[in-house]
C-alpha cells in the first residue's frame, strides 16, 4: 500500500475530498468541501468530484463514496441524492468525468466502517464487528476479521414494527425532543435485535451524536459492548482512499 491515497465522500449537503496519509489516516492535505449540486444527479455530482480532483491537484487512482447500494461499482439505491441514480454504473460515470483514472467507488457507511476498524479502534479488527452511523438514518457496515460484508443496510431492517432508523437515528431524537434517556431506550431496542441475529462482538457508533457518546452509552443495556467510533467525520474520505488503494496496488 502507497503511502498516500485519495478518497471523496459524496454526502446530501456537501462533496469532500482531501489526500489520505494511508500509514496514519490522517490528512495529508486540506479537506475540499463543494455543496453538492441540486439536484444531485450522476453527472452533476461526477463534475464536482472533478472539480475536487483538479483543484487538489491530484493524479492517481480516486476511491469515492455514495449515499447508496453500490454492487458491482452500479448504484441500486439512493439517499439523499437523485433517484436517477439507481442503475448507474458510477465507476464508468466518474472515471469518465476523471480522465480514464481507476476508480473505486463504494457505500459511504461501508468506506466509514471500513475506516474505523483499520485506523480507529484496534481491537475491530478481529472478530464480527457491526458499525453504524447514526444521523438522518442509521448506516452500516458489517466487518469480520477487518474484511467488509457490503451493502447490509441494517437501518431498514424492521425492529418492533418500525424501521430502525425510524425508530432511533439521531434525526428522531431531535424531531421528537426526545431525552437521552428516551432515545437511548430506542437505541438498545435496535441494538439487541441485530444482537439477536448477527452475535457481534463489538458495535462501534458513529455519526455527530456519537461526540456525547458519554450521555447515552452507559444507559444502553445489551450484551455486546459498544464505543464511540474516533475518526468521525474523516473516517468516509479515509475508507474510500483506502478501498481505491486496495484495488490498484498489485
Amino acid at each position: 500500500m502507497s503511502s498516500i491515497g485519495f478518497g471523496i465522500d459524496v454526502g446530501g449537503s456537501g462533496v469532500k475530498g482531501a489526500r489520505v496519509n494511508l500509514e496514519s489516516s490522517e490528512f495529508a492535505s486540506e479537506r475540499i468541501k463543494i455543496l453538492t449540486p441540486q439536484p444531485a444527479t450522476p453527472e452533476a455530482v461526477a463534475e464536482v468530484a472533478a472539480r475536487i480532483v483538479e483543484q487538489a491537484g491530484w493524479t492517481g487512482p480516486v476511491g469515492i463514496t455514495v449515499p447508496g447500494i453500490v454492487r458491482d461499482q452500479v448504484v441500486e439505491s439512493a439517499a439523499n441524492i437523485d433517484p436517477s441514480w439507481v442503475g448507474v454504473n458510477a465507476q464508468e460515470l466518474f472515471s469518465r468525468h476523471l480522465g480514464g483514472r481507476t476508480v473505486t467507488v463504494l457505500n459511504d457507511a461501508d468506506a466509514a466502517g471500513l475506516a474505523e476498524v483499520t485506523y480507529g479502534i484496534p481491537e475491530a479488527a478481529t472478530g464480527p464487528v457491526i458499525f453504524l452511523t447514526l444521523g438522518t438514518g442509521i448506516g452500516s457496515a458489517i466487518l469480520i476479521d477487518g474484511r467488509l460484508y457490503p451493502n447490509s443496510e441494517l437501518g431498514h431492517l424492521e425492529v418492533d414494527g418500525k424501521e430502525a432508523e425510524h425508530r432511533a437515528s439521531s434525526a428522531v431524537k431531535e424531531r421528537k425532543d426526545l431525552s437521552y434517556k428516551q432515545w437511548a431506550k430506542q437505541v438498545d431496542k435496535v441494538l439487541r435485535t441485530y444482537e439477536a441475529l448477527f452475535s457481534p462482538s463489538l458495535f462501534i457508533v458513529g455519526g455527530g451524536i456519537s461526540r456525547k457518546s458519554e450521555k447515552w452509552i452507559p444507559l444502553l443495556s445489551c450484551r455486546t459492548k459498544v464505543l464511540p467510533a474516533r475518526l468521525l467525520n474523516t473516517a468516509g474520505i479515509v475508507g474510500a482512499a483506502m478501498a481505491v488503494e486496495r484495488v490498484s496496488t498489485p
